[in-house]
């Protein structure tokens, strides 16, 4: 082989060599941009010179699914972290929190007692409780809120999931298309392609194959294909089967059919972090404040009706309080109906939590039913539920559930039961007339036998049996901050782990600009020395020519 076409690969090569370092700056701060680098190898033995092999991305497989595990983790708890320290300053505020006010409350009812007659002490028990119920229904409206607004980043964050996953299918039909008209794919596309897998892993855990060596499949812990090749699969934020007022996912399977799946199916990423904050957090907390009012109104109501106002009448309602909620399931066969009261008899055994009921023999007589706890799986034993057939009632957990004709209920119908989740947003004084608060146990005017023991309501274990309510609230402040604590602890340590994957990362795949602005340098000179061959050989065949003359 000549000089001339030794010199012109070697220029070629250099050329490539630049133009490569130069796509490398240019895209420093480009997201998801892996460095390339010019891989050069010897001409065969006829052709002698220098050949271009590859331009060859710096991208580790292995690192990057770390990395994208390490993204969602982070991304979870970071979505867990702003919602839970929301309801932690709700809570813990020492102004707008229940505690202060729950205090006035039962001062007032001692200034009552102290002064049963005085129409201001009267008047001030009315003021102390319509602020005290104000805050509570304030407390369920701001937890109801933040309920709706997680429905809202639900819906969001699945429309930009459909989205990602559309683009990565559609990347994976670009690529194979490249491949077969080049016989490689483009490093632009292949960086395209694992930065939308990235963006996806923000958002929820994901699994990824390679196919072939070549075609990325997505798929759902729970094993759903996101993307297959070139098709996409969707989910859809829809409403609960069992709480047509809550959102949760669907799955769209390949035939059209329609999947809804459960809420700790959906693990990692924003999505994840925003259903396991819902259930581990934001749930739990209604029904506890709804278990202290519960609780509350039932205690008073039924001290306040033992007792007789200024015309010597009963103590009507002191508190109004809602019933609890019941959902039928969408899926259920049978036409059965639940409506359901506080069952005031079993107050004690009145939970912080949800049930599912359902029917495992409807044609039993009576019906038989498993009913299962929801926030900790538990099956309640069946001395803990009890069934009336004359009255089709089924009592458990404080609360009766009246079915409007058992004769309906078909075996696997389920309901949803909310015994108190939005019980404080119903919490109200029944009170207006200061001379209606029975403070006595006679009409005489001094008796203040019953504000007494209105005012010692406050040392009695009445939420759950276990605990007062000044208890039950210190135990669900601190446990929301101890919830707290955890998050932005494990946050930490999940955020260092991604800084670190995220700096091995880019040291094998990031662009260093003082590592490519030497590269220019040498690929220059190495390109000027190649220049120089072609000035030689050019030299050499003007001085050969020279010789003729």
């Amino acid at each position: 082989m000549s000089m001339f076409s030794i010199g012109l690969s070697g220029l070629n090569a250099a050329q490539n060599a630049l133009s490569t370092t130069s796509n490398n700056i240019s895209n420093v701060y480009t997201p998801g941009y892996n460095r390339q680098i010019t891989i050069l190898g010897e001409g065969s033995a006829s052709t002698q010179g220098v050949q271009v092999d590859d331009i060859q991305r710096q991208f580790n497989r292995y690192i990057a699914d770390q990395l994208n595990a390490a993204t969602s983790s982070t991304s979870a708890l970071e979505a867990y972290q702003t919602q839970v320290n929301q309801i932690d300053s709700l809570l813990a505020d020492q102004d707008a929190g229940l505690a202060p006010l729950m205090q006035n409350f039962f001062s007032s009812l001692e200034d009552l007692a102290g002064a049963p007659s005085d129409p201001a002490a009267r008047q001030g028990v009315i003021g102390a409780s319509d602020t005290l119920s104000a805050q509570f229904r304030a407390f369920d409206s701001y937890l109801q809120d933040m309920q709706k607004g997680i429905n809202g980043q639900i819906r969001d964050e699945v429309s930009q999931v459909n989205n990602t996953a559309q683009q990565v299918a559609s990347l994976n039909r670009e690529i194979a298309l490249a491949r077969a008209r080049n016989g490689e794919a483009p490093n632009a596309l292949l960086d395209q392609r694992d930065q939308l897998v990235n963006e996806l892993s923000e958002r929820l855990d994901v699994e990824l194959t390679v196919q072939d060596g070549k075609s990325y499949q997505i798929t759902l812990p729970s094993g759903q294909p996101l993307v297959s090749g070139t098709e996409a699969y969707r989910l859809e934020a829809v409403s609960s089967p069992n709480d047509p007022q809550r959102v949760v996912l669907g799955y769209r399977d390949p035939g059209g059919g329609m999947q809804v799946l459960e809420e700790d199916a959906i693990t990692g990423g924003s999505l994840g972090g925003l259903m396991q904050f819902r259930s581990e957090t934001l749930d739990r907390t209604q029904n506890q404040i709804g278990q202290i009012a519960v609780s509350m109104a039932v205690a008073f109501n039924e001290q306040h009706a033992q007792g007789t106002n200024l015309d010597g009448e009963a103590g009507g309602t002191f508190f109004e309080i809602g019933n609890p909620r019941v959902f039928s399931n969408d899926g259920n066969n049978g036409s059965a109906t639940i409506s359901a009261a506080f069952d005031n008899d079993n107050i004690a055994a009145l939970k912080a939590a949800d049930y599912t009921v359902k029917v495992t023999d409807a044609n039993a007589n009576p019906p038989t039913f498993q009913i299962t706890r929801k926030d900790t799986g538990e099956v309640l034993d069946a001395s803990e539920v009890s069934f009336d057939a004359d009255s089709g009632e089924l009592s458990f957990g404080g609360v009766s559930l009246t079915f409007s004709d058992t004769a309906a209920l078909e075996n696997g119908d389920s309901f949803e039961v909310q015994p108190v989740r939005r019980a404080a947003g119903s919490f109200e004084n029944a009170i207006n007339d200061p001379d209606e608060i029975a403070a006595g146990m006679s009409s005489g005017s001094g008796d203040n036998e019953n504000a007494l023991a209105m005012q010692k309501l406050q040392d009695q274990l009445l939420v759950g049996g276990t605990a007062t309510f000044s208890q039950a609230y210190a135990s669900l402040v601190s446990d929301v901050g101890n919830q707290t604590n955890i998050v932005k602890v494990n946050l930490a340590a999940q955020q260092g782990l991604s800084d670190q994957l995220s700096a091995v990362q880019q040291s094998e795949s990031g662009v260093n600009l003082d590592e490519e602005a030497a590269n220019l340098i040498r690929y220059q000179q190495y390109y000027q020395a190649n220049a120089r061959i072609i000035d030689t050989a050019t030299s050499v065949i003007d001085t050969i020519l020279g010789l003729r003359s």
